[in-house]
């Protein structure tokens, strides 16, 4: 992966190319994993479920009220309508893992063992 040092930003292309280096699989065939796995987790917020991956974390939708706002051109109040907003919230592996010291880094579950299954 290009971004080992927090620097930037990882696009769907860059993982899909890391899935398909990690498993094997044509380029192809990894965009259709990837795919998949946003298209479920999408569609199971929009039925209101709660997604877990043990040991990455958890999606689910939050509800905003609604609130008024202010427009930044005008500084007319304004009326903002009820919505709901994805939330990631981190596991406790995944932090861990974000967290640990560099010079004492062991290697990721998916470094020592091959592709994770989530």
């Amino acid at each position: 992966m290009n971004n080992t040092n927090g620097a930037g930003s990882m696009t769907k292309a860059e993982l899909v190319e890391e899935v398909s280096r990690v498993s094997d699989l044509t380029k192809k065939h990894s965009e259709v994993i990837v795919d998949t796995v946003f298209r479920s987790i999408i569609e199971a917020l929009h039925r209101g479920e709660k997604i877990e991956l043990r040991g990455f974390g958890s999606f689910r939708l939050r509800k905003r009220e609604p609130r008024k706002g202010r427009n930044p051109k005008t500084g007319d109040k304004v009326d903002v309508p009820p919505k709901k907003v994805p939330y990631f919230k981190p596991g406790k592996e995944l932090k861990e893992l974000i967290n640990r010291e560099e010079e004492s880094a062991e290697p990721l579950p998916s470094e020592e063992q091959g592709p994770a299954i989530l």
